[in-house]
């Protein structure tokens, strides 16, 4: 595997004082508050939650968020003039600053411009979108691909496009916001189900008439608890009840299976058993956008009924270059997966024996749970302090009280990258 191309110094605890950048602009520190008279903008009682907590962490100086990076990604980065170990990325192959995926982003806009003027079913298709489309669904093993701008747009487009007021959902307690927010946008019916849990799931499918349309949905990694959805247990009940399938392979598109194809690779089940795949080209793959892919008749009839494929711009020649050449880079190099997983392991291992509470992480996401927002906010500080970079993931994100911090690994970290990550953590515990 070549070496990144860049390093920043060791990471050395901070002196005393403020985080380095205060993305509020001195808004608290001069006595601001939220305009919360009868009738005002912001006469909302998120407002005002959102606002005393802000407002907190100012006073305590825990506000670790939107701290600016002086430079790429990677094990270690630039905050504030001073070396960090970076903890939270979503570059789990490590593919950031990766010279052959920069080059392809280059020529792409040297080919195509840095955007194509127009939204994908007019005139903002490029040769680029189409090859990138076809590398997509060959890796994925089904017919076709269609690329978006987001993830989240992905998401959004198909469930919009497939299911309405007369269908019903059945989702995964803790599937990614985005498809709660393509369900309301849609006014489909939601029900939710126990976490990864197939009984709760065989409940609300046999509570709806069978004449009803069903789709299920559920993530392939998930992105808070880093644990794997039971597919095998999930395509049985759809197949049972005559349901429709849903997978969100976000975190897992690229993580899971033997060359990356995703959570089917890793339970070795075909791609064809789940009838829709969506995922993100932001987080193994080192861009931006996102894409569903399945059969061919479905991806045509989504081309003509997805919002996003009419009214929002496509995705731009860099990001689908870069997409494109990362999908390469997968094939080419699969030894990076078993470097990611052994790095994850030995993370995981070395958090659960200072006692940390890592759930039950399978992947690469370790999720170290704490519990209280304030508890999560001075854990995270404190390693902050120490050099280490992982903000704490609070609510709404997570559930009350399920507030933790998301410990990411990656296929670069070295061993010692790993250590300096399970002392600091040691430290932060004293």
């Amino acid at each position: 595997m070549a070496a990144l191309p860049f390093e920043t110094p060791p990471i050395r605890p901070a002196a005393a004082g403020r985080v380095p950048y205060d993305p509020f602009e001195g808004y608290f520190a001069h006595g601001g508050h939220p305009t919360a008279a009868p009738g005002s903008l912001l006469d909302l009682p998120a407002a005002r939650r959102w606002f005393d907590l802000l407002r907190w962490g100012d006073e305590e100086n825990l506000y670790t968020y939107q701290q600016p990076l002086e430079g790429r990604s990677g094990p270690r980065v630039s905050v504030g003039g001073r070396g960090m170990l970076m903890l939270a990325s979503y570059d789990y192959l490590g593919l950031l600053g990766y010279p052959p995926v920069e080059e392809a982003a280059v020529a792409a806009v040297r080919a195509y411009g840095t955007g194509t003027g127009g939204v994908r079913m007019l005139t903002g298709t490029t040769a680029l979108h189409h090859e990138l489309e076809r590398e997509l669904a060959a890796f994925k093993g089904v017919d076709a691909a269609l690329a978006f701008s987001s993830g989240y747009l992905a998401n959004l487009a198909v469930i919009g496009a497939l299911v309405g007021p007369r269908d019903r959902v059945i989702m995964d307690a803790r599937a990614h916001r985005s498809l709660h927010d393509a369900c309301v946008l849609a006014r489909v019916p939601v029900h939710t189900f126990c976490h990864n849990d197939p009984a709760a799931l065989r409940q609300e499918l046999a509570l709806g008439p069978a004449e009803q349309r069903t789709l299920v949905v559920v993530d392939g990694l998930y992105s808070m608890d880093g644990d794997i959805c039971p597919l095998p247990e999930i395509i049985a009940l759809k197949r049972e009840f005559g349901a429709f399938l849903l997978v969100d392979e976000a975190h897992s598109f690229g993580v899971l299976g033997e060359s990356g194809r995703g959570v089917h690779e890793h339970f070795d089940l075909p791609p064809e058993a789940v009838d829709i795949w969506t995922g993100s080209l932001s987080k193994a793959i080192p861009a931006n956008g996102g894409f569903l892919a399945g059969s061919r008749e479905l991806v045509i009839y989504l081309q003509h009924m997805t919002a996003p494929f009419w009214f929002s711009a496509a995705l731009c020649p860099a990001a689908a270059g870069a997409a494109l050449e990362a999908v390469r880079v997968l094939r080419r190099e699969p030894a990076r997966l078993g470097r990611l997983h052994r790095n994850a392991a030995r993370l995981r291992d070395g958090l659960r024996s200072l006692g940390y509470d890592t759930g039950a992480s399978a992947g690469p996401i370790i999720p170290v749970m704490v519990g209280t927002n304030e508890a999560a906010w001075r854990l995270a500080r404190r390693l902050f302090d120490l050099g280490v970079m992982v903000p704490a993931v609070v609510y709404p994100a997570v559930p009350l009280d399920a507030a933790r911090l998301r410990v990411c690994a990656t296929a670069v970290q070295s061993e010692i990258h790993l250590d300096e990550a399970v002392a600091a953590f040691e430290g932060a515990r004293r």
